[in-house]
């Protein structure tokens, strides 16, 4: 028996949930929540109300008695809450930037108060489309409505006033985090100590939502996903291939040719002969792999949600064009470049850098990796020593 086909057995014995959401009967594990809006609908920036929405957040390191330390990160499209941390009972998963936080680490949890909020429309906490309309007493589904990365800025500056910060000593981020660190600093440039983005961009390029596009497509032509409202459906008939297909889709622009070359190039662990369509590649076998695993711990409606999010981001949107907007921004920056990150090239960041450059301090980074768009998470010697130099230098005053 190949290795496809013992996978294909274990599935169908142990097929995933309908959603990989986090539901509020299970373990919260390490997060809190925050009530956003309890007395009054939180208005979207397209018009659309929530009632009662939540925000779930972790923290690590102590907030100083001025509420001076803190630093937001903020994650990118799959990720969530569990920047930091083991994987264990209400975490499926290890924080997805232990690399970069923790004591002595890049954000030092010794000296830094971190904190990181699951996006509005996230799936692992925070109110989405897995979540109960109050309205109704029904999940969401395919019924909730679209979210901006302005939206998400809002929240958590309400975040950040519950727990009594003023102003963020940093807010970092790569990929969708850095849009929502750009925009923290085009809408509340007061409240924002200093920037680090990283593999992001000012606004959404024509290629990225046309990736974007045929991501979502896989889900929405999914049979199973029937209009966003699957969640009672039994394991196994959940809109699982859509996804799985999104992820294939999102993987091959996440990393590198080159990488791909270096790891898998032309090698196979079945026997090419004789042909048939069902033998893998290393490399089909490998976007198999990413395709099963987000099954077990995301949400397609929420896939769709912040796909779209991504697509909407524009700093420039009512504000005069990107290099206008850039104006408002008033704190140091560190902008970071993936050499082989074809999703977001450097001529992105370089924008950014340009549009600040003369009126605040601002730095660049090239990172050299192989990785593609996901150098942003698998480089902590080059991405995050200069970000911790670069925070140092925030905190003590040195860059201003």
């Amino acid at each position: 028996m190949s290795q496809d086909s013992s996978n294909q057995k274990s599935r169908a014995a142990n097929p995933p949930p309908a959603s990989g959401a986090w539901f509020e009967n299970m373990d919260p594990g390490d997060r809190q929540f925050f009530d956003l809006s309890p007395d009054r609908p939180f208005v979207l920036e397209g018009g659309s109300e929530l009632l009662k929405p939540q925000v779930a957040y972790q923290t690590w390191g102590n907030l100083d008695a001025a509420g001076s330390n803190a630093v937001l990160v903020c994650h990118a499209l799959t990720g969530d809450s569990h920047a930091h941390g083991e994987a264990g009972p209400g975490h499926a998963t290890p924080g997805w930037w232990n690399d970069f936080i923790g004591p002595g680490r890049a954000l030092d949890t010794d000296r830094f108060f971190v904190v990181c909020a699951n996006v509005l429309g996230g799936c692992q906490g925070s109110t989405g489309p897995a979540s109960i309309n109050p309205a109704n007493d029904q999940r969401w589904g395919g019924d909730f409505p679209v979210v901006t990365i302005r939206d998400v800025v809002r929240s958590q500056r309400a975040l950040a006033q519950h727990l009594g910060i003023h102003r963020w000593m940093a807010v970092v981020g790569g990929s969708m985090g850095g849009m929502q660190a750009l925009e923290w600093a085009t809408s509340y440039p007061n409240r924002c100590g200093a920037l680090v983005i990283i593999a992001s961009t000012a606004a959404a390029s024509a290629q990225q939502i046309a990736w974007s596009q045929v991501g979502r497509q896989a889900i929405l032509d999914d049979p199973a996903y029937q209009a966003g409202h699957y969640y009672d459906s039994e394991p196994g008939n959940g809109p699982h291939l859509g996804l799985a297909n999104a992820r294939r889709i999102a993987m091959i622009h996440y990393r590198s040719d080159e990488e791909f070359d270096r790891r898998f190039d032309r090698h196979s662990n079945d026997p090419v002969e004789p042909f048939r369509l069902e033998h893998r590649f290393d490399v089909e076998s490998y976007l198999d792999y990413q395709a099963e695993k987000i099954q077990w711990r995301f949400d397609a409606n929420t896939y769709l949600i912040l796909n779209k999010m991504m697509d909407l981001h524009d700093v420039g949107r009512g504000r005069g064009g990107v290099e206008q907007a850039l104006k408002r921004v008033t704190c140091p920056s560190l902008l970071m470049s993936v050499r082989t990150d074809f999703l977001y090239p450097r001529h992105q960041q370089i924008r950014v850098v340009n549009g600040l450059k003369g009126r605040v301090p601002v730095e660049h980074i090239d990172i050299d990796s192989d990785n593609g768009h996901d150098g942003f998470l698998t480089e902590p010697e080059q991405t995050g020593v200069p970000m911790g130099e670069f925070i140092e230098k925030v905190a003590k005053g040195s860059i201003a």
